[in-house]
């Protein structure tokens, strides 16, 4: 029997793909200039149990197991590798249950982070993670890779939020983590080291999640600079006046120039680069203070808006920004992340490292926590442009790591960054790290290739 054939026998036979034109769109994720393989199948898990069994043909048969999300991720996590089961859990897709008084739910992995913040919101309650692609993105595609988002200056990552986990083996056993509870210390903490490990550990197939109290009225500020250098310097300021909004994103010249020309949005297209900024304190005032460290960086004008449309269009203009730059050619998106104190030091670096590689760079992010997103943009089709872009992208990423840095914010390494982690993790490090691979999977048959040096 082919493991085509043994993989339907467990999730039927109108669960699969094995057609290699139709596969092709499950082969790889948003990540250009990345090697994907050919899956023997692609299957589609609708329970743990599934999952379970899938595993176990998987182990008998050595086969490798890419599991998939939705595909939205920027760092080939999820490429396939040629004659694997790409398994993938969009079809797990409920909220089982939302617990106001206790403040958590549990979830399945293909449920997406917007219905999951929806769930929430109808008791009162909200789940704060927010990566860009909240709309779109999986709960268990964010889990996998510790995913951020706009929020994570004042609310944390997906990590903190992920109170438990049901997973599956490489062996096909069921493993639960972590607890219901406000606190437990009862063993390793297994759930945080599932917790972006992109799938070469496990196969996530529920979470029970930790929710807060919806967050009150929000005010929000746009602060306009003459340089990207000093909208840096403003994020070290407003860090040094001790004001923790609940969003600090920045754009440059480039992004927003970039969103205007697509949404029309008015923005201000001299500007070198803008902060926006959201706060929900109780006490109303976290914009103006602000406002007040951006024009003590040299901010050209900062303006606020309690208006919430007013806010919500500004935000929208943030969102738009990574798409906005996939309209001007192909495009590259590196993931670093620095001390928020080298944040002037890392821009500055990045408009440096664009001017000697004569590349377009466009760089945006959530500069309250340090995590930028330099994306080159360059012509489509053309292997010269994209071996100068891979040179540029990899001298920001050892800049990053020179300004005490991370490879990765919150993309996770996948493919595009196991080049770099080694830099960053040390030979001691790195030997931990196969260890606990070795005795998580130690027959190497999930995501092989993927993430461990």
């Amino acid at each position: 029997m082919t493991i085509a054939a043994a993989v339907a026998a467990v999730v039927g036979d109108g669960a699969v793909i094995t057609d290699p034109d139709v596969a092709d769109a499950y082969r790889h994720d948003q990540t250009p200039m990345l090697d994907a393989g050919r899956p023997a199948v692609v299957c589609f898990a609708s329970s743990t149990q599934e999952v379970a069994a899938v595993m176990r043909i998987a182990s008998e048969t050595r086969t490798p197991v890419v599991t998939r999300g939705a595909g939205s991720g920027l760092a080939g996590g999820a490429n396939a590798v040629d004659g694997c089961i790409v398994l993938v859990t969009t079809r797990m897709d409920r909220v089982l249950e939302v617990d106001p008084l206790n403040q958590l739910a549990r979830v399945q992995p293909g449920v997406l982070n917007a219905a999951v913040k929806a769930a929430a919101a109808q008791h009162g309650l909200s789940y704060p993670p927010d990566p860009a692609s909240y709309a779109f993105s999986t709960i268990g595609g964010n889990i996998a890779t510790n995913a951020g988002g706009l929020c994570c200056v004042k609310y944390g990552v997906t990590g903190d939020y992920v109170l438990g986990l049901e997973a599956v083996l490489a062996d096909g056993r069921v493993l639960r983590t972590g607890r219901s509870t406000v606190k437990g210390v009862a063993g390793y903490d297994l759930t945080s080291l599932l917790v972006g490990s992109e799938g070469t550990l496990a196969v996530i197939t529920e979470a029970t999640l930790r929710l807060r109290p919806a967050p009150g009225r929000t005010s929000t500020m746009v602060a306009v600079f003459p340089t990207l250098v000093a909208a840096g310097r403003a994020v070290v300021e407003i860090s040094r006046a001790g004001v923790v909004p609940s969003l600090l994103e920045l754009m440059d010249h480039t992004t927003i120039v970039a969103v205007d020309d697509w949404q029309h949005m008015d923005l201000d297209r001299d500007a070198a680069a803008l902060l926006l900024a959201q706060s929900d304190s109780a006490d109303g005032g976290g914009t103006a203070a602000i406002a007040a460290a951006c024009s003590q960086a040299g901010a050209d004008f900062a303006v606020e808006t309690d208006d919430p449309d007013e806010g919500e269009m500004l935000l929208a203009a943030r969102r738009f920004a990574y798409p906005a730059l996939e309209r001007l050619g192909a495009t590259l998106l590196d993931d670093v992340c620095v001390p928020r104190s080298r944040i002037p030091e890392l821009v500055e670096g990045v408009e440096d490292i664009a001017r000697s590689h004569a590349v377009t760079v466009g760089t945006f992010g959530h500069a309250g926590d340090g995590n930028l997103h330099p994306t080159f943009v360059y012509e489509r089709g053309s292997e010269a442009a994209e071996q100068v872009v891979l040179r540029a992208f990899d001298d920001v990423v050892r800049l990053a790591l020179s300004l005490g840095g991370t490879v990765s914010g919150e993309h996770g390494i996948g493919l595009l960054k196991r080049g770099h982690l080694a830099d960053e993790l040390g030979p001691v490090s790195v030997d931990v790290h196969r260890a606990v691979k070795a005795a998580f999977d130690p027959l190497g048959i999930l995501n092989p290739g993927k993430s461990i040096p």
